[in-house]
């Protein structure tokens, strides 16, 4: 099994975008600091030595060129360079992406579901509730700045099959899903087991080490406020169970400290 981890570039937004606010007992303290941060987008290629298996797609290319609506542009602007094309950092491993038979998608957000359009060819699990969530959003009405994190172009995508996800299952040997809701209605996140470690893939139920704590923080942009805690909560016990490997999912220093493609843990 190997783990290759692709960069698709970055976002930047205001730090309040990302950590909201610290949690001290049961009172909250606001993080007001204005800050303009980074935040890297990261999928992950699994090679199980039975095919392969992506997670996420990241953000479609034409994002700034009228694909996200300009309010999205402003607020969470899209840097990548050519090589950074999902495409292109799958070919840096010798994957195309006929050859992913496999997706699974954590969320429907812009910089998550932006590629599904190159997998027509493949089974794509998604977590249910924030499936038909941001199928709803994208649906109520044409105004594009009405539909949150979602983008209209990534919910039309027609696939082999959606797999409507909204309990933990071992996806194959060695890789298992997990449900982590809370930044969205539905997250799914995933736990990989390698010969010589575990990692755990989290996305944007952590979107950072600063979130994760201890203490935990709240994230910047959440659905449900309690099933976030509980979620960071859950990544811990797999954290302890399997003395395994948090990647923190837009955390641009840490990023800094990761092997990516074509390297890889095995």
């Amino acid at each position: 099994m190997k783990l290759y981890i692709l960069n698709t570039g970055y976002l930047e937004t205001d730090k309040n975008n990302v950590v909201a606010c610290s949690t001290i007992g049961t009172y909250s303290q606001p993080q007001v600091t204005n800050k303009w941060i980074k935040l890297p987008v990261m999928a992950f290629l699994i090679d199980t030595g039975d095919g392969y298996i992506l997670y996420d797609t990241g953000s479609n290319p034409e994002a700034m060129n009228g694909y996200w609506p300009k309010n999205l542009q402003e607020v969470y602007p899209l840097y990548q360079k050519e090589e950074e094309r999902l495409e292109n950092q799958l070919a840096l491993v010798g994957v195309k992406p006929e050859d992913i038979k496999t997706v699974v998608v954590s969320h429907m957000h812009l910089d998550h579901a932006g590629n599904l359009h190159l997998f027509p060819h493949a089974d794509v699990y998604v977590p249910k509730a924030d499936f038909l969530n941001a199928q709803a959003q994208v649906h109520l009405n044409p105004d594009p700045t009405t539909h949150g994190g979602y983008v209209k172009g990534d919910m039309d995508v027609s696939v082999k099959q959606y797999h409507l996800i909204d309990s933990d299952f071992e996806l194959v040997p060695g890789v298992d899903v997990v449900n982590l809701p809370g930044h969205t209605p539905g997250l799914l996140g995933l736990v990989v087991h390698m010969e010589n470690s575990t990692f755990i893939l989290p996305q944007d139920a952590v979107y950072t080490s600063e979130i994760y704590g201890p203490p935990a923080k709240m994230s910047g942009l959440l659905y449900d406020s309690l099933a976030h805690f509980q979620s960071v909560q859950k990544v811990h016990d797999l954290e302890e169970k399997y003395s395994g490997k948090v990647i923190f999912a837009h955390d641009y220093e840490f990023f800094q400290t990761l092997k990516t493609a074509p390297h890889y843990y095995d």
